[in-house]
């Protein structure tokens, strides 16, 4: 037997592309909590600038060199505060009122 004359059903670009986007559109998006990022409450910016404020006075740097770089809350009335002090990495705990925990090299 020859496979001659025997043609494989084509396709055009637009149906295969049609096809594709409806099958897409069929799939339903994540809820908030099945996301890959979930809600991270932050510091506010008082309180990240009290912890830089009291990294400097800890090590004798100028305030000036001390960023708060990330934050994050560890318990419903801490915050930690990530802190750069010229290329050394610094790790704050403050409250929620502004008290400072520890100030330490991370």
């Amino acid at each position: 037997m020859s496979a001659v004359g025997v043609r494989a059903p084509q396709i055009s670009v637009s149906a295969a592309v049609a096809s594709v986007l409806l099958i897409a559109s069929c799939v339903a998006a994540p809820t908030p909590d099945q996301m890959s990022r979930t809600k991270v409450e932050t510091a506010p910016a008082d309180l990240q600038l009290i912890c830089a404020s009291a990294a400097a006075k800890n090590s004798g740097v100028d305030s000036s060199k001390v960023l708060p770089v990330s934050s994050s809350r560890v318990d419903p009335k801490t915050f930690q505060v990530d802190l750069d002090m010229g290329g050394k990495k610094w790790r704050c705990l403050v409250d929620d009122q502004g008290n400072v925990q520890s100030v330490q090299p991370a």
